[in-house]
């Protein structure tokens, strides 16, 4: 596979709708469970209404990657260059980073921790 990777950091800041995004690109079903937790996690009633209907829209639009045996096999990799360098890093960004890697996919980024790792670890990056 090739293209674009688009990181939950993305996704959350597409000003409009979801149909912004690249129909090209495509995303983890880790970006989905992170905006799960952001319904959640509303405080409001209002907020928690458009952040279900921003996750049925990317639902909607993308047919998220899963994690499967290869992707665990990039995890292990950039958690290896994250330690050697004295990272830290947060798993579901690692998983994301290993999403990009394990189906050859430029890693679409606004974290600049997780562009730097990304980097580190061999993936190409582009900053959002």
């Amino acid at each position: 596979m090739s293209g674009a990777l688009l990181d939950t950091s993305v996704v959350i800041a597409a000003q409009g709708s979801v149909g912004e995004l690249p129909r090209s690109a495509a995303i983890s079903v880790v970006t989905l469970g992170e905006l799960h937790a952001g319904v959640f996690l509303a405080r409001t009633e209002p907020a928690r209404q458009l952040r279900q209907a921003r996750l049925d829209a990317l639902r909607t639009a993308f047919s998220p990657i899963p994690v499967d045996e290869i992707v665990a096999e990039r995890y292990g990799a950039v958690v290896a260059v994250a330690r050697d360098e004295g990272r830290a890093a947060k798993a579901t960004g690692v998983l994301i980073i290993a999403t990009a890697a394990a189906t050859s996919r430029t890693l679409v980024t606004r974290d600049l921790a997780q562009a730097r790792l990304a980097r580190a670890a061999g993936i190409p990056v582009t900053e959002s």
